[in-house]
């Protein structure tokens, strides 16, 4: 199975939804073995949810909270994510780890509500430019997978993204990303037991429809968690293509 999940972070307004959607649904064509999903803001994932109901398309939430209710301002819960039309949530993200000092503490809850709320957990993991140039990348990622022993029965997802790669123009080589990978799915396979051999791995950094077809070729990469470029319903579709050859 591959996958391709647009990122749309703090972007696009009612307006820009409707077009992208619009423009999307108008020539995707789904294929088996290929999701597509979109990650809207949270004010969007209603609107996106309704646009796509009834395709192949699937949403999912940029992050959620692991509490069922409470109180707890300005969050959302994995019911209200799941609720609001998602099946999916990213969790970890590196600018949430940078900005909102998520950790391993903080992440597994959120991983186990999020399974049993039914949504699917794709946990992102990565290091920055400092933590790669001091030797250090495998000891990080080792350190963010270890919450996956706890992993509750389920589907999940795990993305790739190197920190430094994210929105610079900046892509791993692919010599980077098969070392990475190869790590990940033997730290997926001691943590999680055969299950771990099932779980896909993306890739993210500064994906594009120029990089990609390159990138898919890499032993265990499973598709591509995609931020600028999947911000146009043009180049999202056309990454689309790709992960369907």
């Amino acid at each position: 199975m591959r996958m391709v999940v647009a990122n749309w972070k703090m972007n696009h307004l009612r307006r820009d939804a409707e077009a992208f959607c619009a423009s999307l649904l108008g020539a995707y064509k789904p294929v088996d073995g290929v999701v597509a999903a979109i990650a809207p803001p949270f004010p969007l994932i209603p609107v996106v949810s309704r646009l796509v109901a009834g395709s192949a398309v699937r949403v999912y939430a940029q992050n959620a909270h692991a509490e069922a209710k409470g109180a707890y301002t300005g969050e959302v819960s994995m019911a209200m994510a799941m609720d609001a039309g998602c099946t999916g949530v990213l969790l970890g993200h590196s600018e949430r780890r940078q900005y909102n000092g998520e950790t391993e503490a903080t992440l597994l809850p959120k991983v186990k509500a999020a399974a049993a709320q039914g949504l699917l957990p794709m946990l992102c993991v990565g290091e920055t430019l400092a933590q790669r140039d001091a030797g250090a990348t495998l000891d990080v990622l080792r350190g963010q997978l270890s919450i996956l022993a706890q992993a509750p029965e389920g589907p999940i997802a795990v993305a790739y993204e190197p920190v430094w790669a994210i929105g610079t123009g900046r892509v791993a080589t692919v010599e980077q990303i098969a070392e990475v990978h190869a790590f990940i799915r033997k730290e997926l396979l001691a943590l999680m037991g055969p299950r771990g051999g099932d779980v896909p791995i993306l890739y993210g950094g500064s994906v594009t429809p120029d990089n990609f077809q390159d990138i898919l070729k890499v032993p265990h990469v499973a598709g591509g968690l995609v931020g600028g470029a999947s911000l146009d319903p043009a180049k999202f579709l056309k990454l689309l293509d790709i992960a369907a050859q």
